[in-house]
């Protein structure tokens, strides 16, 4: 029988907690919220203690888990990678492509498209859109992406993606200063998708054109970059290129990978003073080996190699096993931050990046009831999936 409500010492919100929380659910949904004070406990119960409950976590960065990846171009795929990631708190997620020949990204973001318009599976998190990483990136900031199919920013594949995705593409990562760049970043950005600047050898000039071409676009719409620091124009104090940017720009959202591998504890440190609380996101960049032992694997089309956590192809890094569960915790010991504000990096912030703050992260009636669960000493402890527990093992 569906839990009808649930309960513990704290519920963690947006601008605040409320304390001794009860939320009824509906069929997997909250359909009002109060407190143990204002309401009697009704039958079935879910009672979570101690323990604090916080939005479930929202990565728009993620291309793989459990040994699978998204861009295999199957729902078993999306599946396994959904199950694994709500294992570790996160409820939603954009599936997120790696450059590939033409014919095999269209074939990706027809099957991606399939299941974000399907009913989740029962213990996966929820596939809500898509973020297009490649093609349309530097060859000089590539990183493991393939060189043979990195291609000039063009509006017609563009939309001959957005065409095989249905619509569902809500974010991409491009290099603004290849050529084609600035009428691609006006034409996405004016058709609700949000742009990141990112695998960009971009200088400070040509990122400051690409974010303000996208702001011309889409006024209301928030601009990001894609894992700061990681495939960018290294920082100079003659040329700050697209890194000086994205830490100085106080409106631009930047996604960080929380990992110490990726970044330094020294870099988390400086990006979070630079982006603070309400602009900076939390992402894993996760690939296939997320929850995997060390082994051989894909990311896309490319081999990877995981050892001692560090995901490699040729040398180079490739992705993460990062989980979210884990940089929320990193981001605290790195920078001092509460869990409060951990939580927000990692639900409300990337919720705002996409507009979907109030149904993602504002723990309104009406959204999932899908949070993540925190003991008394703060860590992470399971997710609750769609009215659900999911215990953390």
């Amino acid at each position: 029988m569906p839990h009808t409500a649930i309960t513990a010492a704290r519920l963690l919100l947006p601008n605040g907690a409320l304390n001794q929380p009860l939320l009824f659910v509906r069929d997997g949904v909250v359909e009002r919220i109060s407190t143990r004070a204002e309401a009697e406990l009704p039958a079935n119960t879910l009672d979570l203690g101690d323990a604090t409950l916080a939005p479930g976590f929202l990565d728009v960065h993620v291309h793989g888990a459990g040994g699978r990846d998204v861009m295999e171009g199957t729902q078993d795929a999306v599946e396994t990678t959904a199950c694994m990631l709500a294992r570790f708190g996160t409820t939603s997620f954009l599936a997120t492509t790696v450059t590939a020949p033409i014919d095999h990204t269209l074939s990706a973001l027809e099957a991606l498209a399939d299941s974000i318009e399907s009913e989740p599976t029962a213990a996966g998190a929820r596939p809500i859109g898509i973020h297009l990483e490649g093609p349309f990136i530097s060859h000089a900031k590539r990183g493991v992406h393939p060189v043979a199919n990195i291609l000039p920013p063009s509006i017609g594949l563009f939309d001959r993606f957005q065409q095989a995705a249905r619509g569902h593409i809500r974010l991409m990562t491009i290099a603004p200063e290849t050529e084609g760049a600035t009428e691609l970043i006006a034409h996405a950005a004016a058709s609700g998708v949000r742009l990141s600047m990112g695998h960009s050898n971009a200088t400070a000039a040509e990122t400051r054109s690409g974010i303000a071409t996208a702001r011309r676009a889409a006024p209301t719409q928030a601009v990001s970059a894609t894992h700061t620091f990681n495939a960018m124009r290294a920082l100079d104090h003659r040329e700050p290129g697209i890194l000086g940017v994205t830490l100085d720009d106080a409106d631009l959202f930047a996604e960080l990978i929380c990992d110490g591998i990726h970044t330094t504890p020294e870099a988390v440190r400086l990006w979070f003073r630079s982006k603070g609380e309400n602009r900076a996101i939390l992402v894993t960049d996760g690939m296939a080996a997320t929850g995997m032992p060390d082994g051989d694997y894909k990311l896309g089309e490319l081999d990877v190699t995981v050892r001692d956590g560090v995901c490699t192809s040729s040398g180079v890094l490739a992705g993460s096993v990062l989980t979210m569960q884990r940089a929320v915790a990193n981001l605290q010991a790195f920078t001092g931050a509460s869990l409060a504000t951990a939580v927000r990096l990692a639900t409300h912030n990337p919720a705002a990046l996409l507009g979907l703050a109030d149904e993602q992260a504002g723990m309104v009636p009406g959204a999932e009831a899908s949070f993540t669960v925190f003991d008394k000493a703060g860590a992470f402890r399971g997710t609750v999936l769609r009215g659900e527990h999911l215990p953390f093992a």
